[in-house]
């Protein structure tokens, strides 16, 4: 893994421990967050794929989660996805917001398996996944 990934790695990962805080959230020792009314959750990373080892596979995602595609260091902002099933998983852009680059990902929205296609508009890439979008534990 290279520096820019891990820098963009490393971006993702805080932005969720963030959303976590910003709702609530405070965190006990063992990685599980209490909200305010003393319910309890596990707060879990992206699932992290390099765009080039996708094609072909199937990445298993809990619903709530996103799939953070790592690799692209040049395009990122140039992928778009076809998504089979749009109410189960939907597309995220990469994209640079001012300092921070975000890679693009699939966000699971509910329990399926949709075939997703992303193709990048500078390169001609294309490669086609399906997403296994399972329920949180």
């Amino acid at each position: 893994m290279d520096a820019r990934t891990t820098s963009r790695f490393a971006v993702v990962a805080g932005a969720v421990l963030l959303v976590a805080s910003l709702t609530g959230c405070t965190g006990s020792g063992s990685g599980v967050a209490s909200d305010s009314d003393g319910a309890s959750g596990s707060v879990i990373a992206p699932v992290s794929v390099p765009i080039t080892e996708v094609d072909g596979t199937t990445v298993t995602v809990q619903v709530g989660n996103v799939v953070n595609l790592t690799g692209d260091d040049e395009t990122f902002a140039d992928w778009t996805a076809e998504i089979d099933d749009p109410e189960v998983v939907s597309f995220v852009d990469g994209r640079t917001d001012g300092s921070a680059t975000f890679n693009p990902g699939v966000k699971a929205l509910e329990v399926g398996d949709p075939d997703v296609t992303l193709t990048n508009s500078s390169t001609g890439q294309s490669v086609s996944f399906e997403v296994e979008a399972t329920a949180p534990r």
